[in-house]
């Protein structure tokens, strides 16, 4: 893989990705459609979907593709392979609460290596550089000219104090009875993938999560994290998590800094 090239096609292709689904926010009204698993789906998932997927399978034509919106796609058996969540986040999109977010990935043998999470509503885009490190760039993101990056690093956390970030849209008890196992400073909530990239940027400490997720929700943001010096790992035993699952289903998980002392789930 030539990762130079890969870094500039998916950053070029979220971008076109967040134009298409910001038209769509900025519109009166959108339709809401239940997908077979009863998540939802909108035109802009579609719109976001059809120019990632294709710029993907023209730059890259052997790497097998996946994508949350291509149910033909989750068929496949792969361990190396780009992943594509074209808007993470749909029910923050929705209700216009502005955290979601474009999710590209690419995994080699189980192990996302590069990604891209851009959040357009928030205007904050984060990924890994072609050396593998993370970065956030700032500025006005010209779709071929990169603006200011600067790299991140996870926190050097102080385990009496933590910083948490949990599911805006999905948190509930479970989650809750883990974190309590901590000494919590303080606590954020956030939406989509950007939750990986505030532990990668070092605004939190801890991400877990208990409950259901795909490898197109977190392989990106879990790609962003590793290149900042975080983890994820898996809930029930601390091992990395991996990629190219059956279905490409995940187990419950944590993100964190390194320097996290872990609890027993």
């Amino acid at each position: 893989m030539d990762f130079d090239k890969l870094t500039k096609v998916m950053r070029k292709l979220a971008l076109l990705a967040g134009d298409k689904i910001m038209e769509i926010y900025a519109a009166d009204d959108f339709e809401v459609r239940a997908k077979s698993d009863e998540s939802p789906v909108t035109a802009a998932d579609e719109a976001a979907d059809a120019i990632i997927s294709a710029g993907l399978r023209e730059a890259f034509p052997d790497v097998p593709l996946v994508t949350e919106e291509q149910s033909a796609s989750h068929g496949q058996s792969v361990s190396t392979f780009l992943i594509v969540d074209p808007l993470d986040g749909t029910k923050e999109f929705i209700k216009r609460r502005g955290d979601f977010t474009v999710n590209i990935a690419y995994v080699v043998d189980g192990v996302p290596v590069r990604g891209i999470v851009y959040a357009p509503a928030k205007d904050r885009l984060f990924y890994t550089s072609a050396d593998g490190s993370a970065v956030e760039e700032t500025g006005e993101f010209a779709k071929d000219v990169v603006g200011n990056t600067k790299p991140i690093r996870v926190s050097v956390p102080d385990n009496d104090a933590l910083l948490v970030v949990a599911s805006k849209s999905h948190r509930d008890q479970a989650t809750d009875d883990y974190i309590s196992k901590y000494n919590v400073a303080d606590m954020k909530s956030a939406g989509s993938s950007l939750k990986f990239c505030l532990v990668a940027t070092g605004e939190a400490d801890l991400y877990p999560r208990v409950g259901r997720t795909m490898e197109w929700d977190t392989a990106a943001g879990h790609a962003v994290l590793t290149g900042a010096g975080g983890q994820v790992v898996r809930f029930d035993d601390h091992t990395p998590l991996v990629y190219g699952k059956p279905e490409f289903a995940n187990p419950f998980f944590i993100a964190l800094s390194p320097d996290v002392k872990l609890e027993k789930a």
